[in-house]
């Protein structure tokens, strides 16, 4: 594959030399982005990092509060999209009667997207004093991060209609309120890998299931980056990779005192309120390094 991207570089660079090269400038634009593309992949950098990125979350041990620390994770990744003027939209919501979420998937548009929040991928731990607790005593909740590229051409990650199961029900609303009658939330299942994917937000069952299948897709990407990245360690690789859960990445720790730490940089905040506001910087910074 890299000598195939070498001799499309190539190619690029004798047309871009050529002397009517910027008659036609909306032509020579796109040359040179892919031109720029192929330099950074080549480079190392990843094949879907400036696309868009799917965002999944759920809550792990920790009962409702896991399902609300999903809520506040959820607000502070729309903090951070906003201040990166990106847009985002809901492809699943599971919530529940506490105003958390059981799990939920959200579209991220924007440039750089998926290769900015990549390494945001993981188990993430809140300490607090629980809301839901009448002793007011403190509780540990986790929640799982997963960050997938969207894709929605079939390409590198080609489904056959033989390994994937399709089905089909009605989409709900917050608390779980019926909004729509009809059977238009769809579940996609691929059979080799058991990876389960939603998509409930659109009108038809149509555009849910091209929407699950993106996130499948994408699922199916990162699936198969974490088994050539295992096989290099010489680690043996389960089907089940993405969805081991682990030692956690980041602590939000509330109480007794206030900060958050990620486990892989070391990087600290000590205003916890800014960075669930949507700070991220300094993590996301640091994780470029990763």
């Amino acid at each position: 594959m890299s000598d195939e991207l070498k001799n499309e570089l190539a190619e690029l660079e004798q047309e871009m030399q050529r002397p009517d090269f910027w008659f036609d400038k909306d032509a020579a634009q796109r040359t040179v982005r892919r031109y720029e593309e192929l330099k950074e992949e080549l480079a190392g950098r990843g094949k879907y990092d400036r696309g868009p990125a799917i965002l999944n979350l759920f809550p792990g041990a920790g009962g409702d509060d896991a399902e609300d620390f999903v809520r506040i994770l959820k607000e502070m990744y729309l903090g951070y999209a906003a201040a990166q003027n990106w847009t985002v939209d809901h492809l699943h919501v599971h919530e529940n009667e506490h105003g958390g979420y059981k799990n939920l998937s959200l579209e991220i548009e924007g440039k750089d997207a998926y290769g900015t929040l990549k390494n945001e991928s993981g188990v993430h731990r809140l300490v607090r004093v629980s809301p839901f607790n009448a002793k007011k005593q403190r509780h540990t909740a986790f929640a799982m991060v997963e960050v997938v590229p969207r894709l929605a051409q079939v390409g590198e990650i080609d489904l056959s209609e033989e390994d994937i199961r399709v089905e089909f029900s009605k989409s709900g609303g917050p608390g779980g309120q019926n909004v729509n009658k009809r059977e238009t939330a769809v579940r996609v299942v691929h059979l080799p890998t058991d990876i389960a994917v939603h998509a409930d937000t659109e009108r038809s069952q149509a555009q849910n299931r091209e929407k699950a299948l993106e996130i499948l897709r994408g699922k199916l990407y990162r699936f198969l980056e974490e088994q050539k990245k295992k096989q290099q360690e010489g680690m043996q690789v389960s089907k089940t990779t993405l969805a081991e859960w682990g030692s956690q990445i980041r602590s939000y720790v509330l109480h007794p005192y206030q900060m958050v730490k990620d486990h892989r940089t070391g990087v600290e905040e000590s205003d916890v309120d800014k960075v669930l506001g949507g700070y991220l910087d300094s993590f996301i910074e640091a994780e470029s390094q990763l």
